[in-house]
């Protein structure tokens, strides 16, 4: 046995997280013995007492947490401000949990265990600071767009099934069906009225969401511009893929130790499926999928727009690859510039202020630099007001002005 005093032993913890209780335990690090088990309340004072009851039983090595995006964020907070290191947990698999059996201490107990054996070594993501701001600011807008596009369909559904006499009114545009809508009024005939009625709520409906959306995504935009500059200034990541990729990131992105990490998260990197003579990989179902979805969405921008895209497409086409097949292997590529943009940013990307100021000082006009880059002079406009981003575009302007004569 660890013949030692209790405060010299080195000790790792597990925690099994609830909404109003956390089941912990405690190991000895050396000799992987269970020293024991305790529930304390999900809340600030049973923090407080789950911190002190590891110390009590030695010097606090690492504890690992089930759960550090849910019911164990607050535990999380509180061990991290405290200095501990804490492993993100997943769940034990139904093999082990067949096995073994279910129960809270039992999980508890595993979570510690999978810190101890190095299955669990992942650091949890810090959701705190502008990321957060912007998660939930992403994440109110993304149910708006959503309920957005279900009043639509319900709009377009009712016009299709209306009465004919309301039906023939209701053409042109969605926009314009939409204003027609309305200034609806009561109709004597109780179908159509009510039709009317529904109509006319759906439209103002659609209205309203418009109205939050155009708010929440000028306030992502800010923040992200704010939090990451150069991941907004990346060819074809807008508001709602920066802010997607700065909530699946944390404040704490330095927590990946490489891009292939990155990758893995994101649900881009092929996984191996090779078995005797066959030598092949499939597709990653893994990882965050609405990461994964913001990656597959700057890919089609840039297949669309980016000219180095088109012809990557088209060299891969050539030699013989399938259209989703190179569409992987772009989200790879654009993981890796993202992953770089996160933790290694450039030391300094140009703002649209200082662009327009070196510009006047040049004395060259907004038509003469966009022709210069193969620019439009509303790309250049846009650029020096803040209302985009695009990191590859301020350094050109910015190289191409500096050499202009003053």
């Amino acid at each position: 046995m660890y013949d030692v005093t209790d405060r010299a032993r080195r000790v790792v913890g597990g925690v099994d997280t609830h909404a109003d209780m956390h089941v912990a335990a405690v190991f000895d690090a050396l000799t992987t013995g269970l020293l024991a088990t305790g529930e304390f309340s999900a809340d600030r004072a049973g923090y407080m007492a789950m911190h002190e009851w590891f110390e009590d039983h030695g010097e606090i090595v690492q504890v690992g947490i089930e759960g550090t995006g849910m019911y164990g964020a607050g535990l999380f907070s509180h061990l991290a401000e405290a200095g501990v290191d804490v492993i993100e947990v997943d769940r034990p698999d139904r093999q082990q949990r067949q096995r073994d059996g279910k129960s809270d201490t039992l999980d508890a107990q595993a979570a510690a265990m999978a810190v101890i054996g190095g299955r669990a070594v992942n650091r949890p993501k810090v959701a705190a600071g502008p990321t957060e701001a912007i998660r939930v600011t992403e994440l109110v807008c993304h149910s708006a767009t959503k309920d957005r596009t279900r009043a639509i369909n319900q709009f377009h559904s009712l016009v299709v099934t209306a009465p004919a006499a309301l039906r023939d009114k209701m053409h042109g545009t969605l926009r314009e069906q939409l204003k027609t809508a309305a200034g609806f009024r009561s109709h004597d005939d109780p179908v159509e009225g009510h039709t009317r009625q529904a109509l006319k709520m759906l439209a103002a409906r659609i209205a309203f969401l418009d109205g939050q959306i155009e708010q929440l995504e000028a306030d992502m935009n800010t923040l992200a511009a704010a939090a990451s500059p150069a991941l907004l200034g990346l060819f074809g990541v807008g508001p709602h893929a920066a802010a997607q990729l700065l909530a699946t990131a944390g404040a704490n992105p330095e927590r990946f130790t490489s891009e292939a990490q990155f990758a893995k998260l994101c649900g881009v990197c092929p996984i191996p499926a090779s078995s005797g003579r066959t030598t092949r990989h499939r597709l990653n179902r893994g990882g965050d999928r609405r990461a994964n979805n913001a990656l597959h969405q700057i890919v089609l921008v840039r297949i669309r727009y980016d000219p180095t895209t088109k012809a990557y497409l088209e060299r891969r086409t050539a030699e013989g690859r399938t259209h989703k097949e190179i569409i992987r292997c772009l989200k790879r590529f654009v993981a890796r510039e993202v992953y770089q943009a996160l933790t290694k940013p450039s030391p300094h990307i140009p703002t649209g202020p200082e662009l327009r100021k070196l510009r006047n000082n040049k004395n060259v006009t907004l038509t003469a630099t966009a022709i210069a880059l193969g620019r439009t002079p509303n790309d250049i406009s846009r650029l020096e007001r803040s209302l985009c981003h695009n990191t590859r575009l301020a350094q050109q302007q910015h190289a191409w002005l500096t050499q202009q004569p003053d």
